[in-house]
């Protein structure tokens, strides 16, 4: 849910970026003014018009200046939307920096402040981002978000999303996760990974009950997890090239938090980029999340939202385990301005000896993309996404993956 506060300003981004690098013919080498001439002071070249200076600021943010500034930071604001969340009006700051300004091997680190409000009801606030330091030798990535969410409900399983008609109820989140890694080997780190996650559901109706199958509406898990992953991608919020695997295992004991019993969750990720032609990228994912038999409903796994299964509304499947693939040819078409296609596949399933992983619940993801460079490699996305009976715009800031 965290990276959706986007914006109308960005979408007219492809007229800035169009004006921002004029073509002008070079002066004549013999040319010269004479010390006699008359000086002629243009006002408008003295204060830009307000629409100069926007394109000015926009263009420049697409420029690296982390070797320059502590912190290169560009605002922007205006609509959002997604599938989940409806038509909404987002603000974010994002910023690039160095943490060592000699280093020009390690990426820069960065970070986004989020906040946004959709005529649904939904609200939220949020940080994120990605720090490198010792020139590479360890990283930190943390995100801390509240989320205030009218929600829709199907039920839990594929059966369920199916078959039963949706309920309505609002769902209020905070979530913290933090992780330390530490390189071991080349683009290889371990660490450890903290977690605080905290949900309360209000107004469901006796439907909703029986949909979540009259578990509590609020739940509290703190989560001590490791995690052990390879990363050779050259830039986290865009590559160009490389790979990521990560494992990751996290532990819920019971007496740190409202669960019935202590829970665990696995993670696997594997994500691989490379350039097919000029600036044209192959991207794939591949994710799968399993999750503890008892765990409640707000900590599914769900399938949907802005990173996998684009089209989807997040959460209408949802279970213990979910599996997703997808690949995305991203191609840039003119300066700031580029454009995807994606397909890929997702399902969702318990986990039980009695609802093992069906091929026949399959679900299909495909779609179409546009995309503008907010910052140097830091894009502004507008997806239209296609499921099995479902289609959806969404709109945020980073590639999904």
């Amino acid at each position: 849910m965290f990276r959706r506060a986007v914006l109308f300003l960005l979408l007219s981004g492809p007229c800035f970026a169009v004006r921002a690098f004029p073509c002008t013919e070079p002066e004549s080498p013999g040319a010269s003014v004479s010390p006699d001439s008359p000086v002629l002071v243009d006002s408008a070249a003295v204060r830009p018009s307000f629409v100069r200076r926007v394109i000015d600021y926009f263009s420049k943010s697409a420029v690296d200046r982390t070797f320059e500034k502590k912190i290169d930071i560009t605002f922007a604001g205006g609509p959002s939307y997604s599938k989940t969340t409806s038509l909404g009006i987002g603000l974010l700051a994002a910023g690039l920096y160095r943490v060592d300004r000699s280093d020009s091997l390690t990426p820069p680190s960065d970070v986004s402040v989020f906040a946004s409000v959709s005529i649904s009801g939904f609200y939220s606030v949020g940080v994120e981002g990605n720090t490198y330091f010792s020139r590479g030798r360890s990283k930190l990535d943390y995100k801390a978000m509240f989320a205030s969410a009218p929600r829709d409900l199907w039920g839990i399983g594929f059966d369920d999303a199916r078959s039963n008609r949706e309920t309505s109820y609002v769902e209020k989140q905070y979530k913290v996760h933090a992780r330390y890694l530490y390189r071991v080997l080349p683009h290889t780190f371990v660490g450890p990974r903290l977690s605080f996650e905290h949900t309360r559901g209000k107004g469901f109706d006796s439907v909703g009950d029986a949909y979540i199958r009259h578990q509590k509406h609020s739940y509290t898990a703190t989560g001590i997890g490791a995690i052990v992953e390879f990363d050779s991608r050259d830039f986290i919020p865009g590559p160009w090239c490389g790979f990521y695997v990560s494992l990751e295992g996290i532990f819920f004991p019971r007496a740190l938090g409202s669960c019935e019993s202590s829970l665990f969750r696995t993670t696997f990720t594997f994500d691989w980029y490379r350039r097919v032609w000029k600036d044209c990228i192959l991207a794939f994912d591949f994710y799968g999340e399993f999750n503890s038999a008892p765990t409640p409903w707000p900590m599914l796994a769900r399938l949907g939202g802005s990173h996998r299964m684009r089209g989807y509304y997040e959460g209408r499947y949802a279970d213990n385990c979910m599996l997703a693939a997808q690949v995305e040819l991203r191609q840039r078409i003119w300066r700031r301005i580029g454009c995807t296609v994606w397909g890929g596949a997702g399902n969702v399933f318990s986990g039980r000896s009695d609802d093992r992983f069906d091929w026949a619940h399959t679900l299909p993801n495909y779609g179409v993309g546009l995309r503008w460079e907010l910052k140097k490699r830091v894009n502004v996305r507008l997806d239209y996404g296609f499921g099995r009976c479902t289609s959806g715009f969404l709109l945020s800031i980073n590639e999904a993956f």
